[in-house]
């Protein structure tokens, strides 16, 4: 069993370097008093950093109304490996009491510590669907963050001075002839590119951009593509093109643009016209410039044939609570769940500083904060979806095989067809 918080100095030690080499921050709302022995410590390991500061507020509120309880927070993201850090703590022997499982295979790989938290009141509470990753038999092993959607975000004022009218681009040749407008006018609307493709990254290519062209395959059903034993990229030429346009209208090199530069030097201070993201950017580009993201950001779906008009929608991620954690932390960390999703207090919290779209009941007559989340929440309550697939490809797939055989056609390295062969080989070898 993991115990409350008596530390060896060497795990210390090693617990340090982690979060000496991954960049990772640690935080605590609590004081020096609320470390005594009498409380119960919950150590929370989560790789949002988009929502940290806010995120430990929270905490922080919950501290106050929970005396007997700490909850330290460390966030790790933001161009660190969330992953090899997360393995890095169980290596130490310091892993965490909650901690993110991204979909059905990490929890696969983390299943041996995960606790049963169907007994909470956010698993009662979770919408249709929202759970099929993370059931297990008669158990539920996590608890959904959000959804989240993504697209093209937009600058709606670049729009209007090019003549362009979202509202008419459905398809892909609207969309290349709206591209070849913005070009086109470029120096007179004040901008670099109509893109920033931030190929650096790889989950924007692997994950999201692939994702939309593959989903079709298996359903839309991140369960099919997590049991499947190969992908065929049966919408493979629609993805080659969208990305080829991206990057081919972008400001360049799109191997160097990194997820900060796209979203906070590109985007939200208006030098390119659109960028591949999701609602989850709101609150940077908010930080930037609160009226541009408040008035003049929306959102295009990517177009893919016989899905016009649709948007990928899905749960990025869950909360999962180690069972190995002594049997009074197992409790407090869903409690603090719970709270964080079924409590008026957490569910106002959730829904105007996090930002997010829930994934629970509850919260029909709560306003959504951000006006690009509030976008994707009627795509999805219409219908007009895309599903999260790439949750269920092989543990790393996206970003070790699909991403990096992507950048290296971007860089002229290999033929598309090469990148199809590489990526398909490696999906088959996975689930041999």
């Amino acid at each position: 069993m993991k115990g409350i918080k008596f530390r060896s100095s060497v795990g210390t030690v090693l617990l340090t370097s982690v979060i000496a080499l991954t960049g990772c921050s640690f935080s605590s709302g609590a004081s020096d008093e609320s470390s005594s022995e009498d409380k119960v410590t919950v150590d929370v390991f989560q790789q949002k950093v988009e929502f940290k500061d806010q995120f430990e507020e929270l905490v922080s509120i919950y501290e106050e109304e929970n005396p007997g309880v700490n909850i330290n927070v460390q966030t790790v993201g933001g161009g660190n490996d969330y992953e090899a850090a997360l393995k890095s703590t169980f290596s130490a022997d310091e892993e965490p009491d909650i901690f993110n499982a991204d979909g059905p295979t990490a929890i696969e790989e983390y299943e041996e510590y995960l606790a049963d938290v169907s007994d909470t009141k956010a698993a009662g509470a979770a919408l249709e669907g929202t759970l099929s990753a993370v059931q297990r038999e008669d158990k539920v092993l996590g608890l959904p963050f959000n959804q989240e959607g993504y697209g093209l975000l937009y600058n709606k004022k670049v729009f209007e001075e090019a003549g362009i009218n979202p509202d008419d681009i459905q398809t892909y040749e609207d969309l290349e002839g709206a591209v070849e407008t913005l070009e086109s006018q470029k120096e007179e609307l004040g901008i670099e590119a109509p893109f920033a493709l931030a190929a650096k990254e790889k989950w924007v290519i692997g994950s999201h951009l692939a994702n939309t062209f593959l989903a079709d395959e298996f359903n839309h059903d991140v369960m099919e593509a997590y049991e499947a034993d190969t992908v065929e990229f049966t919408m493979g030429d629609q993805m080659k093109r969208f990305l080829d346009l991206q990057n081919e209208y972008s400001v360049q090199p799109t191997l160097s643009l990194d997820y900060s530069q796209q979203v906070e030097e590109h985007f939200s201070l208006g030098n390119v016209a659109m960028i591949q993201q999701g609602n989850w950017v709101y609150n940077t580009i908010e930080q930037m410039d609160p009226e541009f993201a408040e008035n003049n950001v929306g959102i295009l779906p990517i177009p893919v044939e016989g899905y016009e008009g649709s948007v990928p929608v899905g749960v990025p991620n869950y909360w999962v609570v180690n069972k190995e954690s002594e049997d009074e932390v197992v409790q407090a960390s869903k409690d603090f769940l719970d709270w964080m999703y079924t409590s008026e207090k957490g569910k106002k919290f959730v829904t105007e500083q996090f930002k997010f779209i829930p994934a629970y009941e509850g919260y029909e007559d709560m306003k959504i904060d951000d006006p690009i989340s509030q976008e994707i929440y009627n795509y999805a309550s219409e219908g007009n979806t895309i599903g999260w697939i790439f949750l269920g490809a092989p543990t790393s797939w996206t970003e070790e095989e699909m991403a990096s055989a992507m950048q290296e056609y971007i860089a002229g390295d290999i033929t598309w067809e090469e990148v199809e062969e590489r990526a398909s080989s490696a999906w088959e070898e996975a689930r041999q």
